[in-house]
């Protein structure tokens, strides 16, 4: 068996062990034994594809690594503004239905209608925030929530 043919074996079955395990490292050495079993069919010495696995290792595990771990370990972006809102709960005002309404949402007052149009929800009800639209919060009553009944 040609040299490039076991390097490109040795290449599946370190990629494979890269989505069992996701350490990042077997996928770096993955791609260092691809780029060796390339080399070895254009028909550079073992010697060679040798060097070239051992220079694609040493590049990826201490260049490409350290950069990868660096943004996967970035906090999730934070909501501000109206997104903010949005899952947190509101309690009604006004009744609030298809027309219309208002709702108290951490401290200011909205306009608001149900996210549902056929639902009407009482004043003093507490409903989520499901989304914003524009100027005004789209809710879902919170079942066995104040001014409202559990079934």
């Amino acid at each position: 068996m040609d040299a490039w043919v076991v390097w490109l074996l040795i290449a599946a079955l370190l990629g494979i062990a890269e989505l069992l395990t996701l350490t990042l490292a077997l996928g770096l050495l993955a791609v260092a034994a691809l780029a060796a079993g390339l080399t070895g069919a254009l028909g550079l010495p073992l010697a060679g594809q040798v060097a070239v696995f051992a220079a694609g290792s040493a590049a990826g595990l201490a260049v490409v690594r350290p950069v990868a771990r660096r943004h996967i370990r970035q906090p999730p972006p934070l909501r501000t503004g109206a997104a903010a809102l949005v899952g947190r709960e509101a309690l009604t005002l006004t009744e609030v239905s298809r027309a219309g309404g208002r709702a108290r949402i951490g401290g200011e007052e909205w306009s608001a209608r149900p996210y549902d149009p056929d639902l009407v929800i009482p004043a003093g009800a507490a409903a989520d925030v499901l989304a914003i639209e524009g100027a005004t919060a789209l809710l879902y009553p919170v079942p066995g929530g104040p001014g409202e009944e559990a079934p």
